[in-house]
């Protein structure tokens, strides 16, 4: 059995401030037993996909870099994983969304980068990144093996694929999701890719409205975190669809077995059929 926590932040107006409620919770959340803290996408800012302003390049940093060393320092007092999604800096000008990856003893394990940017009113992300060029990585952690997909990513059924060739056992899928054609993709699609993969999958979104960033621009997200299994089948409810906080949900990782044996999805694939699906 493994203690998920996963949060939702609305944006508090400076990045000290998300950081230190960032900490706070997991502290909270590791003392209710939570084994791994993720956070949401780009967890420290706001969602600036919403503009396009350079004036955001200033929220990247290398990873790792100052915010996941102080959080890596966390997760060794505590003894939690934790999932960081950040704005990354590799160079001057060389960006990416990215989630770095905490081990319980504070070992920086490695980075994901988001591979598929929207780029359509108020999701400007080709403006901020270039596109993930790390592959789908799965890390050996103290509580499994985790891997990351990041918000958009989960419309691409090839990422949750791989993750489960790699051999995921848990996926984070941080959000920044408004409303709109999005809700009800926001509940089929996370329990589908957890069915199709036979793994769990831990749903985690923004919520509440950054008015205090972009005034009448601003989007409300809507929350709704959630995990689900590899049956498909949610565990526990969703969280809260404007509230911000956190939920702690227990997983068993042998489900993953039981659901496999009985679903033969990686026996029966096909891959000599499917080349048309990576054709230009």
């Amino acid at each position: 059995m493994v203690r998920v926590a996963i949060t939702q932040a609305t944006w508090t107006g400076d990045k000290e401030s998300m950081i230190a409620l960032h900490e706070r919770w997991t502290r909270e959340a590791a003392a209710d037993g939570a084994q791994v803290v993720a956070f949401q996408e780009l967890f420290y800012g706001p969602y600036f996909g919403i503009t396009q302003d350079p004036a955001y390049y200033a929220y990247a940093e290398p990873v790792p870099g100052p915010t996941v060393e102080r959080f890596a320092a966390l997760a060794r007092e505590l003894g939690v994983v934790l999932v960081l999604p950040v704005y990354e800096e590799e160079s001057p000008g060389i960006l990416y969304n990215t989630a770095a990856v905490v081990d319980a003893d504070g070992t920086y394990l490695g980075k994901y980068r988001k591979h598929h940017l929207p780029h359509l009113p108020k999701f400007w992300e080709k403006f901020y990144f270039r596109p993930g060029n790390l592959g789908w990585p799965v890390w050996d952690t103290a509580i499994g093996r985790v891997g990351v997909n990041i918000c958009y990513d989960r419309h691409f059924p090839e990422g949750w694929r791989t993750l489960g060739l790699n051999g995921a056992e848990i996926v984070f899928n941080p959000n920044a999701t408004a409303p709109g054609i999005s809700n009800r993709l926001w509940e089929i699609e996370q329990p589908a890719a957890a069915a199709a993969n036979g793994y769990f999958v831990a749903a985690n979104n923004r919520v509440g409205r950054e008015d205090n960033e972009y005034g009448d621009e601003a989007v409300t997200f809507y929350g709704s975190s959630y995990v689900v299994g590899p049956d498909g089948n949610l565990v526990g409810d969703m969280a809260s669809g404007s509230e911000p906080g956190f939920i702690v949900r227990d997983v068993d990782l042998e489900q993953i077995r039981e659901v496999r044996e009985r679903w033969q999805f990686y026996r029966d694939r096909r891959p000599d059929a499917y080349g048309p699906i990576v054709a230009p």
